[in-house]
């Protein structure tokens, strides 16, 4: 089975007309659920067009992509011909996971603004950075450069007209030498220029409360990743609702959060058909926790 960082790996992503909506700290009542297309990476890469229908059938409105390189696009199609392949089934791509390695490791822009013009092209809001290889966070001091690097990331986001977030696994919560990347990341970093994406499975799973997160850097969480944790297995997921985590509790602190979108993912599937669980964990999260 693939998991998130094995594919980014593989991908090269660790080593080598814009819809915008008004900035505030809480957009209101969230009635659009979203997908993380890594949920059915297996999937994509064979029949993007009729995977996308699939998705908007299975009662999504948004999703977040990833995999994206300049050579092939999304899946083969360029950002032009994806963002079409959305606009036709009524699909709204506010984030996307991109590796901004270049930039991390040589300052150069060059990868980075190709990525950013695949963002606008899709007319997302956020271009967010999925995972950070062990080379960016040795020391404190690995950790505080990263910050840096992340403000002037932002920064080039910010006048291209986007946004930059980052998302989170369970390492960040790990210390080393006595201090926490996440800790750095969210002190270090501007907070009206670096934004984040909760993924409250790793959170949960790296033993911490999402709340008191929320709550100790308010406004600073525009995305959540709703990904359930098997009641007896907590390697696993599981459809939004069977699992051991209360979503809608912590939802309900999402004003404090200044969450905007959420997306559901699911990065593996037991027994049961992948869109079929699709299928129900959007049911489950637009009737019980967005409500």
């Amino acid at each position: 089975m693939t998991n998130r960082r094995t594919f980014l790996q593989q991908a090269g992503l660790i080593s080598a007309g814009l819809f915008v909506k008004p900035d505030c700290l809480f957009a209101g009542p969230i009635t659009n659920v979203g997908l993380q297309l890594y949920s059915l990476r297996e999937q994509l890469p064979k029949d993007v067009k009729g995977v996308i229908a699939k998705v908007a059938k299975a009662g999504y409105r948004e999703v977040e992509t990833y995999g994206f390189s300049k050579d092939s696009g999304y899946w083969g199609l360029k950002p032009k011909e994806f963002k079409a392949l959305l606009d036709a089934n009524n699909l709204y791509s506010p984030s996307g996971h991109y590796g901004i390695d270049q930039f991390l490791k040589e300052g150069k822009t060059d990868d980075l603004h190709i990525t950013i013009d695949a963002v606008k092209t899709l007319g997302s809001k956020y271009l967010t950075v999925p995972y950070l290889g062990e080379e960016y966070r040795k020391s404190p001091d690995d950790m505080k450069k990263l910050a840096e690097k992340f403000n002037k990331a932002a920064e080039v986001c910010k006048k291209a007209g986007i946004k930059f977030a980052y998302h989170n696994h369970d390492f960040e919560f790990k210390p080393i030498s006595g201090v926490r990347l996440y800790d750095v990341l969210l002190k270090e970093t501007d907070k009206a220029l670096v934004k984040f994406e909760a993924d409250l499975y790793w959170v949960v799973r790296a033993k911490q409360d999402p709340i008191a997160l929320f709550k100790k850097y308010p406004g600073r969480f525009v995305m959540f990743h709703i990904k359930d944790m098997d009641k007896n297995n907590n390697g696993l997921n599981t459809e939004v609702g069977n699992g051991a985590i209360d979503f809608k509790k912590i939802y309900a602190k999402g004003k404090i959060a200044g969450v905007e979108h959420v997306f559901v993912e699911q990065e593996n599937f037991t027994n049961i058909d992948p869109y079929v669980s699709i299928t129900k964990s959007a049911a489950y999260v637009k009737n019980n926790i967005l409500k």
